[in-house]
C-alpha cells in the first residue's frame, strides 16, 4: 500500500476495498503488523487471530473480485471484546476461572459480522467478568494518548484497539459506562443501544438487565454502519425487540436543523471541572449554528438510582456467577469476589423495591425525552484520570458513584447514549460528550453525533505512537 491506512475510517476503508483500491488482505497484514509492533505495551488484545483474520481476508477478496458485496464492513478488520463467544476460541471474559471456556457456537454479534464478510482481528482485553477492576494476574490496558492515564474500564481493550489503529472498530459492552468511559478516554465514539435493541445471545453476563452491546469506532458515521449489522431480533434471545432495524448509516446523514436537544444547567455544572464545562458550551454553541434549538430541561434526580446500581448490579452478577463461584471462588479477584458477596445479601424485598424505583424513573425519563430529540451531558464530571487517581477503582466507592453520575441511570433505564469527541484537557487528553435519546431512537443520536463531528475535528486527533509511550 503507498499510504498509511490504519487510521482510516471503517466505512472509508470499506469503500476502498469494495472497489479493489487496496485489498483486504493487505490492509490485515497492516493492522496485524502494527498489533505485534504496539500491543506489547498497548495490551488492547486478548489474544490476536491473526491466521483467521488473513482467511477471512483472502476470502473476502476473493467474493468481491467475483462481484459479491456484503456491505460496508466487508473485508474491513474489527475487533471483538473478548467477552463475545466465536466458536472454536477460548472466551475468557477477563477472568481466570473461564480461561479455558471454548465455545461451540458464535454469539450472535459474532455471526452477524462473519455474515457481513467483516475480519475478525482479535478478542481485546477487559476488566474482571466486565466490572470494575482487573483481575490481578491480567495487565491493565494502557491507554495510548499516554499511558500515565485511565484508559476506562470493561471495554477499554475495544476502545485502545480502535484509538491507536489496531482496527477499524470494535465491539464493546456496557453495564454501567463500560462503551462510554472507555470511548471518552480514548477519544473515539461509542454507542450504548437501547436494551434489546442487540442480542446478547453468546456474551458472558455480568448484570443481563443492565448489559448492552453496542459498538467504538472512529466516528459516529462508522458506529451506524456497526450498528446496523449489529441490530435486530434474535430468537435465541427473546429480550431483543422485534422492531425493525432502520437504515443507520442514511439516518445519520439526516438534516438536523429543527431539532431539539436538552440541557439541565444545574445537573451539567455539579462539581463539574472547568474543562468538561467548556467543552460542553462549545458544544452548544456549534450545535445552536447548525441550527438545533438548546432548551432547558430539568432532569430527574439521579443520586437514588446511582446508588441502586450498585445492589441491583451485585444480584445479578451474583446469579450470573453462582456455578463458578461456588465451586472456584479461590479464582475470583478480590474486587469481583466482593460484589457478588454483596449481590448474595441484598434481600429480596430490597431489590423488589429497586426494581420498582427502576420502573418509575425509566418512565421519568421517557417522558421528558417526549418533547425533545435528546439531552446533552459530560460522560462524567472531570477531564481524564491518571492512573494514580483512580488505583484501584472498586475500592472508591465515592469516585465510583461521580464517574458514574451521568452513565449508569442510562443502564437503569435502558435508554440509547452516544458518546463522541467534544474537546480536550490541558494535558491534550480527549473529553467526552454524551447524548441521550428516546428509547429505540438510535437515529436521532446518530444524526446529531455525525451532524457535530462534520463541523468539528476533535474526531480526527490521533495519539502519537511514533516513539516510546510513558508507563
Amino acid at each position: 500500500m503507498s499510504f498509511n491506512v490504519e487510521f482510516c475510517g471503517l466505512t472509508e476503508v470499506g469503500e476502498l476495498i469494495a472497489r479493489r483500491a487496496i485489498s483486504s488482505k493487505d490492509v490485515t497484514e497492516a493492522l496485524l503488523s502494527r498489533i505485534r509492533r504496539l500491543d506489547d505495551e498497548l495490551r488492547a488484545f486478548a489474544r490476536v487471530l491473526d491466521e483467521s483474520a488473513l482467511r477471512q481476508a483472502e476470502i473476502a477478496d476473493r467474493e468481491i473480485e467475483a462481484g459479491i458485496h456484503r456491505g460496508p464492513l466487508h473485508g474491513v478488520p474489527i475487533a471483538v471484546k473478548d467477552l463475545c463467544w466465536i466458536r472454536g476460541v477460548a472466551t475468557a471474559a477477563g477472568t481466570v476461572v473461564h480461561k479455558d471456556y471454548v465455545p461451540a457456537r458464535d454469539a450472535t454479534v459474532v455471526r452477524k459480522l462473519i455474515d457481513a464478510g467483516a475480519v475478525l482481528i482479535g478478542k481485546t482485553q477487559l476488566t474482571e467478568g466486565a466490572y470494575s477492576d482487573y483481575h490481578p494476574s491480567i495487565p491493565p490496558v494502557q491507554n495510548p494518548w499516554n499511558g500515565d492515564y485511565w484508559a476506562g474500564i470493561s471495554s477499554s481493550g475495544s476502545a485502545v484497539a480502535t484509538a491507536a489503529g489496531l482496527c477499524f472498530g470494535a465491539i464493546a459492552s456496557d453495564t454501567g459506562g463500560s462503551i462510554r468511559w472507555p470511548s471518552a478516554a480514548n477519544g473515539v465514539s461509542g454507542l450504548k443501544p437501547t436494551w434489546g435493541r442487540v442480542s446478547r445471545y453468546g456474551t458472558f453476563d455480568l448484570a443481563p438487565s443492565l448489559d448492552h452491546i453496542g459498538p467504538v469506532a472512529r466516528n459516529v458515521i462508522d458506529v451506524a454502519a456497526i450498528l446496523k449489522v449489529m441490530a435486530g431480533h434474535d430468537p435465541n434471545d427473546s429480550t431483543t425487540s422485534v422492531r425493525p432495524v432502520r437504515e443507520y448509516v442514511t439516518d445519520a446523514s439526516a438534516n438536523i436543523r429543527g431539532k431539539r436537544i436538552g440541557i439541565d444547567p444545574y445537573w451539567n455544572s455539579e462539581d463539574v471541572d472547568d474543562w468538561t464545562q467548556a467543552a460542553l458550551t462549545e458544544a452548544c454553541a456549534i450545535f445552536s449554528n447548525l441550527g438545533v434549538e438548546i432548551v432547558e430541561v430539568s432532569f430527574p434526580d439521579v443520586r437514588q438510582i446511582v446508588a441502586d446500581w450498585t445492589p441491583n448490579c451485585a444480584v445479578e452478577t451474583a446469579v450470573a456467577h453462582q456455578a463458578p463461584y461456588a465451586l472456584h471462588k479461590e479464582q475470583y479477584g478480590a474486587i469481583l469476589s466482593s460484589v457478588i458477596e454483596n449481590g448474595m445479601a441484598v434481600s429480596g424485598m430490597a431489590y423488589q423495591e429497586i426494581l420498582l424505583r427502576r420502573a418509575a424513573f425509566r418512565g421519568r425519563v421517557e417522558a421528558l425525552l417526549s418533547s425533545i430529540d435528546a439531552i446533552l451531558t459530560p460522560v462524567h464530571p472531570f477531564a481524564p484520570l491518571t492512573l494514580k487517581t483512580i488505583a484501584t477503582l472498586g475500592e472508591q466507592p465515592e469516585l465510583i458513584a461521580k464517574l458514574q453520575r451521568y452513565t449508569c441511570p442510562f443502564n437503569m433505564s435502558g435508554h440509547p447514549t452516544l458518546v463522541f469527541p467534544g474537546g480536550a484537557s490541558m494535558e491534550g487528553m480527549p473529553i467526552g460528550l454524551q447524548l441521550i435519546a428516546a428509547e429505540f431512537d438510535e437515529s436521532a443520536l446518530l444524526a446529531l453525533g455525525a451532524a457535530f463531528q462534520g463541523a468539528t475535528s476533535w474526531h480526527r486527533r490521533q495519539p502519537d505512537l511514533s516513539g516510546a509511550r510513558r508507563s
